[in-house]
């Protein structure tokens, strides 16, 4: 597997001071997460905040991206919506330079049918500049990219590079992994099933606790690429109880309380986020407290 997108990536929140995008916060992050050994990294996600962000803030923070990265890792950009004309509009504005590949989520709340899925996707794959990474996360789109429609998007398109699979359907990312093309990634959107995904043959992760773990979770996933499977569940088991308590209130709230814990950034969201609540913030910097404190840069 040559894929570019093969190893760790990184779903990058995006910090907030006073209501604005704090862009010295987000440089931390990213020299952050680039000293710490990740792959590439992703802007503009879920965990990026991305539906809170205006038109132009969205681009200010990925050419920032780009920017600050210079070169040293691949970048993906969020591209996606529930509105497939609006995002090909936004694909179609976009200079794209720096910019490696998109990364673009089944519509939200539309529900479609799986022929829907499919005629989305291709109509993104007309437009699209670079290569696309999908992304199936039923628990915030309502709808499930089936494993059928996935392989016949990987198959229609060799734009179609990679599958972000964080429906928790172990079974249902066997079949992709067994069926589909060749340099197709499929990766797991789920940072404490990623080990046991790595194990059936997924291609590593976009991951949420890489944020404030880069060093390790990357080490966990290289372990595992090479079959080292003691070192990888020793990696994995020591940051299983802090993701998990990640998101008990949802997601980026417990990733951005971690990373104020370790002084990086504000745990700040925008409305419709909340804080988390103060219980979760103790639990987690109690979980903070028994992990190796990583250098920030």
């Amino acid at each position: 597997m040559t894929n570019i997108f093969r190893g760790t990536g990184v779903a990058l929140v995006t910090p907030f001071k006073d209501g604005q995008v704090d862009y010295d916060a987000l440089a931390r992050l990213i020299e952050h997460c680039i000293n710490g050994g990740l792959d590439y990294l992703v802007s503009l996600g879920t965990t990026g905040e991305s539906v809170t962000l205006s038109k132009k803030e969205k681009i200010e923070v990925l050419d920032f991206t780009v920017r600050q990265a210079a070169g040293r890792v691949k970048i993906v950009g969020g591209f996606g919506g529930n509105n497939t004309a609006d995002v090909i509009e936004s694909i179609k504005n976009y200079h794209f330079e720096g910019v490696d590949g998109i990364l673009s989520v089944s519509p939200a709340y539309s529900k479609p049918t799986q022929e829907g899925i499919y005629q989305h996707f291709m109509a993104i794959e007309a437009v699209a500049p670079r290569p696309i990474i999908l992304y199936n996360v039923p628990g915030r789109t309502s709808s499930n990219i089936s494993s059928a429609t996935t392989l016949r998007l990987a198959h229609a398109s060799k734009k179609f590079v990679a599958i972000k699979e964080a429906s928790g359907n172990l079974r249902q990312c066997m079949d992709i992994v067994k069926n589909r093309p060749e340099n197709f990634a499929v990766v797991s959107g789920d940072d404490n099933l990623t080990l046991p995904m790595l194990g059936f043959g997924m291609d590593g992760v976009i991951s949420v606790v890489a944020n404030a773990y880069p060093q390790e979770f990357s080490d966990m996933v290289r372990a595992g690429f090479a079959n080292d499977f003691e070192t990888a569940r020793a990696l994995h088991y020591s940051l299983v109880d802090l993701v998990d308590l990640l998101f008990v209130e949802g997601n980026p709230g417990g990733i951005k309380a971690v990373l104020e814990q370790l002084g990086i950034c504000s745990k700040k969201m925008r409305l419709p986020l909340v804080d988390i609540s103060q219980e979760t913030y103790d639990k987690l910097a109690e979980q903070v407290a028994t992990l190796k404190k990583p250098v920030i840069a």
